[in-house]
């Protein structure tokens, strides 16, 4: 069911593969279309399927695909008023397309914006698009504050192999290869729809102190931290990792969020991150 939307004058929807907590994306008004994830054939909606689970069954295959144009029309046919939908990167999923296939039908009080990014950062886009709705502006409004926010956001992951980003086609098979040989942990960063290698570590510490130090690096004067603390099975890793960053700089925003089925298959399940954005 989607959350209450009375006194809203613009309704922020999104896609699973944004790291948003049930509760934190009812609090915020946000409507979450789930993804879909096929384990041994058999076709799951991503709300339907733990991580655990799907980490278990690997072997069985796994693939992913965006949301049909249906589900978000019947969204769109629940909500009364303006929509601004907020998808995963268009590099990454079909998810836009299928958005906009939907929003064709329901005329200009939906309009359809392309984060350009996934997971936390996709997360505190439509967070922050949510708190320009609830402060009342217009659809225009909403969608300015979400792209301001979209061209802010950083999203940095450290794994524990590359393998199942070459498998999915976000990286070449001789970068992941490199990675194993060598036995250390990769560093990603998710950037304009694109998976870039970042200089990796040789420990999950090291890791953590990289990204942290990115995150500080990229503080401008004046600004407010918004940041999310990523995992997938791992939230006491996750929590540990914010409050690192917290021992540095109080944020305005300071979430952990779990990745979801669709985001841990391509991925794998050795994984912390951080997104964030300086408002």
């Amino acid at each position: 069911m989607p959350p209450d939307q009375e006194g809203l004058t613009v309704t922020i929807v999104t896609d699973s593969s944004a790291a948003l907590e049930t509760a934190v994306a009812a609090a915020a008004g946000i409507i979450v279309v789930p993804m879909r994830v096929t384990v041994g054939g058999i076709a799951y909606r991503d709300s339907d399927l733990a991580p655990a689970e799907l980490v278990a069954r690997f072997d069985e295959g796994v693939t992913t695909s965006a949301p049909a144009p249906g589900d978000f029309a019947r969204v769109f046919a629940d909500v009364p008023g303006e929509i601004l939908v907020i998808t995963v990167a268009r590099q990454l999923s079909g998810t836009m397309a299928a958005a906009r296939l939907a929003a064709a039908d329901a005329g200009p009080r939906v309009r359809v914006l392309d984060g350009g990014t996934s997971a936390g950062s996709q997360a505190l886009i439509a967070l922050h698009a949510a708190a320009a709705a609830r402060d009342g502006a217009g659809l225009a409004q909403v969608e300015a504050a979400a792209r301001r926010a979209a061209s802010r956001v950083r999203l940095v992951a450290a794994l524990g192999t590359l393998d199942y980003l070459v498998r999915g086609g976000r990286l070449p098979g001789p970068i992941g290869s490199l990675g194993s040989r060598l036995g250390v942990r990769p560093l990603v960063e998710l950037r304009a729809g694109r998976v870039l290698r970042r200089r990796p570590a040789f420990s999950k510490r090291a890791a953590d102190e990289r990204m942290v130090g990115m995150l500080l690096r990229s503080r401008a004067p004046g600004t407010r931290l918004h940041v999310i603390a990523l995992h997938v099975l791992a939230e006491a890793q996750a929590q540990a990792l914010l409050d690192r960053v917290r021992s540095e700089v109080e944020p305005e925003t300071g979430l952990v969020a779990r990745f979801g089925p669709a985001m841990v298959a391509h991925t794998g399940p050795d994984l912390t991150g951080l997104s964030w954005w300086w408002e």
